[in-house]
């Protein structure tokens, strides 16, 4: 009897089994909010000067922190705020790590001190013993790790927040990385992100200047994706393809028979990482070489494709032996859709050309503007910025990068706001702009972005490009013209109607109004006809069909 009572409690249905781990996890998450939020008036408390600490001043506030201050943890309690945020973010987890290292990109909207803080979170993390990989490899491969690869080395070439990879030889040869993501991380994941919706609810009644929905739903949009290896595949595949013409760009191979939604096999690139000393001893033609192809493969990813590696900083970027420049690390892509990447492209041109008036003009464009938005005094302001800024690139001092970054916390001063592709964009060009600086302390990055931005101009102007455009919307265009004749028709049914109809209106000038709009229609068409023909004609008329019923109203 004892072995089918053990199989019965084993099989034994548990309806609230998938909530444990979420009830648990808000405790946790819970527990951890009050502690910040008690931590935080501990160290508001303590950065206060003596003055204000003495008699009745700020008494509210001493009065909560000696009460709180034996319920913290003794390590934490007496840290400023921003460390406090950070290590509470690391005991979280691996959700709340990556959450921290978004965050830590949007000095658009947080203080400079929490995101100076956060971004050590950007750092290596503690590794994941390697059984525990090879556990991994061999369940979602289907067999053991010595039949399957050559070689698998143990020691980690790098290890994530979510995935570590490894170094390996397939059994043909093949050099390879495998990135898996770590055991128990994807369950955890998606527990969190439901979790952080929620928090996301609540802290929008809080604290609604700093746009916490909107940034927990962007951060849980690109996390979903992270743990899910195969989107990373297809990116890697997509920027091979956006980059077949030019072979000095490099992105690493994927071999989808070793790949799973928990493990990606790529191309190992052999490489050195900008900041090495290898590269730095190259001869000044060589490095030269390198940032122009670097500033061309982000420029490109930006303005011409709009599909760009939204997690770009040096450790992602290898210099190849033979000047190649080669992208890693592709599990985070941003996506401009086509209107937003072309005022991108004027937007950049402009900023790269000093042409203020321009630059503001499509910034704004690209903006939504929340409640009690200020988008004048947004303008003013980016204007104002904009010229201290050229004033000081004319004596060296210039970061593009840095400029977009000011240009979006203003508008989080004036409740304009931007989507957080617009942040990526920048990581990609402070990225871009360290490197050049890095090779070149001289490099004049306006003028090598100029090169780049004209020829992005130059192909989308060419005759060929706007031919393909047009053909492109020839079957809407023909589409129009085959209804338009329709549409002069009830129009000129509707303009009859509206001549002949005698009933009483109570706006006395209706009548007068509705006549001399419908008269300088039928005097332009008949103008339009007698000087250039036609379809002038048909035009009017249509024009009319739309204004004469908006002001008949």
């Amino acid at each position: 009897m004892a072995a089918p009572e053990k199989f019965e409690r084993r099989t034994h249905f548990d309806p609230l089994a998938p909530y444990r781990s979420v009830v648990r996890r808000l405790f946790l998450i819970h527990r951890h909010m009050i502690g910040l939020i008690m931590g935080g008036i501990i160290a508001y408390v303590a950065s206060l000067s003596p003055e204000r600490k003495k008699g009745i001043r700020s008494l509210p506030s001493r009065f909560i922190a000696l009460v709180v201050w034996p319920f913290l943890k003794p390590e934490l309690r007496n840290l400023p705020f921003p460390k406090q945020f950070r290590l509470r973010l690391e005991l979280l987890g691996p959700t709340y790590i990556k959450f921290g290292q978004i965050l830590a990109l949007r000095e658009d909207i947080l203080p400079k001190i929490i995101t100076e803080e956060l971004k050590s979170l950007l750092y290596k993390l503690p590794q994941v013993p390697f059984e525990s990989i090879r556990k991994i490899i061999e369940l979602n491969l289907r067999g053991k790790l010595k039949d399957i690869f050559e070689v698998v080395i143990e020691e980690p070439l790098g290890s994530a927040s979510i995935a570590q990879t490894h170094k390996a030889i397939t059994k043909d040869g093949r050099i390879v990385v495998l990135k898996v993501i770590k055991p128990g991380i994807r369950d955890t994941v998606i527990t969190d992100i439901l979790l952080l919706k929620w928090l996301g609810i609540v802290l929008n009644w809080i604290i609604p200047q700093y746009q916490p929905r909107r940034l927990i739903r962007e951060f849980c949009n690109y996390t979903i994706k992270e743990v899910d290896l195969d989107n990373e595949a297809d990116n890697a595949e997509i920027f091979k393809a956006n980059f077949s013409d030019l072979d000095y760009i490099k992105f690493p191979d994927i071999y989808r028979e070793y790949c799973t939604d928990s493990i990606l096999c790529m191309e190992f690139l052999d490489g050195h990482k900008p900041d090495s000393p290898v590269v730095s001893n190259y001869s000044g033609e060589r490095k030269k070489t390198i940032i122009d192809r670097g500033a061309e493969a982000i420029i490109r990813m930006l303005y011409k494709d709009g599909f760009f590696h939204a997690d770009l900083h040096p450790g992602n970027l290898l210099i190849l032996s033979d000047d190649r420049i080669g992208f890693i690390d592709l599990g985070m892509v941003g996506r401009f859709e086509e209107t937003t990447r072309r005022r991108l492209l004027h937007y950049f041109n402009a900023l790269v050309s000093g042409n203020i008036e321009g630059a503001t003009r499509n910034l704004v464009a690209m903006a939504s503007i929340g409640k009690n938005g200020d988008p004048y005094g947004f303008t003013r302001s980016v204007g104002d910025m904009l010229r201290r800024f050229f004033h000081h690139s004319s004596i060296g001092d210039f970061s593009l990068g840095e400029m977009i970054v000011l240009s979006l916390s203003i508008g989080a001063r004036h409740r304009i706001y931007f989507p957080v592709e617009m942040t990526l964009m920048t990581k990609a060009l402070i990225t871009y702009e360290g490197v050049g600086y890095l090779l070149d302390p001289k490099i004049d990055v306006p003028v090598v972005s100029r090169k780049h931005v004209f020829r992005i101009f130059q192909k989308q102007f060419h005759p060929t490009s706007i031919i393909q455009e047009l053909w492109r919307g020839m079957p809407e265009l023909f589409d129009t013209l085959l209804r338009l004749p329709r549409i002069t028709a009830d129009s000129l049914n509707y303009l009859e109607h509206s001549v002949t109809d005698r009933s009483p209106v109570s706006d006395p000038v209706h009548g007068l109004r509705y006549s001399i709009i419908s008269g300088a229609c039928i005097l332009g068409g008949t103008v339009a006809v007698v000087q250039n023909g036609p379809w002038p004609l048909w035009a009017t008329l249509f024009l009319a069909g739309i204004l004469i019923p908006f002001f008949n109203k």
